[in-house]
């Protein structure tokens, strides 16, 4: 079965920072928990570390907006030139891969977003980007921005926290996962939570319609059911947590 045909079978639960697996990104939670209007944070990291997912998560509320990488310049330039700022929270993904008019609508929230920072039209802003400020293929004076106030990097999670993270998240459907079907999926399968997640709900579902305790070979017979979606990628860069 492919990684997208098990992600069809149950849609994830929208992202929130109570679903996000920290990890070692603990304080990185309690920032975005506490990111006040007229403060700014910025986190990167590799894929699969969770960006794109912590994004999305603190836009959840009503007065925010997240920004993702398509096309962002027309919607930053309307937020920068707006009479009235409309929101109290902008989250914007993928940074480095701004072209340069993004830039330049980007440089200018930003000198929105310092200007208004002490008065009662102050909003918040939260970015990411694959690498520390300095390091991004942007123009400079942006990249000084990026580092104006916090920066975080994020870091990815080990087996032990996946490990924890699906017992976790198996217990709470009411099953049992040997310790060598953990072991087989982070050594065979995607290191991604998201999809881990869902191949997780996809062995429940398996296990019911076939009528067998999970074990090693009721998830490879699940994985050959389509074609096998075991991951021989480790060590490369891997889809965000989201």
């Amino acid at each position: 079965m492919t990684q997208q045909l098990i992600l069809d079978l149950l849609p994830p639960s929208p992202p929130s920072l109570e679903n996000f697996v920290a990890g070692q990104n603990a304080a990185v939670l309690h920032a975005l928990a506490h990111c006040t209007p007229g403060h700014a944070l910025y986190l990167w990291g590799a894929p699969g570390a969770g960006r794109s997912h912590l994004l999305q998560a603190v836009a959840q509320q009503d007065d925010a907006l997240y920004v993702g990488p398509d096309g962002p310049a027309a919607t930053l330039s309307a937020l920068a030139s707006a009479d009235t700022f409309p929101y109290r929270l902008v989250s914007i993904d993928n940074v480095e891969l701004m072209d340069e008019r993004d830039q330049t609508a980007l440089f200018a929230l930003y000198n929105r977003w310092r200007e208004v920072a002490t008065t009662n039209e102050a909003f918040a802003m939260v970015l990411a980007g694959d690498r520390a400020p300095l390091a991004l293929p942007l123009r400079e004076d942006l990249r000084t921005r990026l580092g104006w106030d916090l920066v975080y990097r994020l870091e990815l999670l080990s087996d032990d926290d996946r490990a924890q993270a699906l017992e976790t998240r198996a217990s709470e459907r009411g099953l049992r996962l040997a310790p060598e079907v953990v072991n087989w999926i982070l050594t065979h399968y995607s290191r991604d939570m998201r999809l881990l997640s869902a191949l997780l709900e996809a062995l429940d579902r398996y296990s019911i319609e076939k009528k067998r305790a999970i074990t090693v070979p009721l998830l490879k017979d699940l994985l050959a059911s389509g074609q096998p979606a075991v991951d021989d990628t480790r060590g490369r860069p891997e889809p965000d947590q989201l």
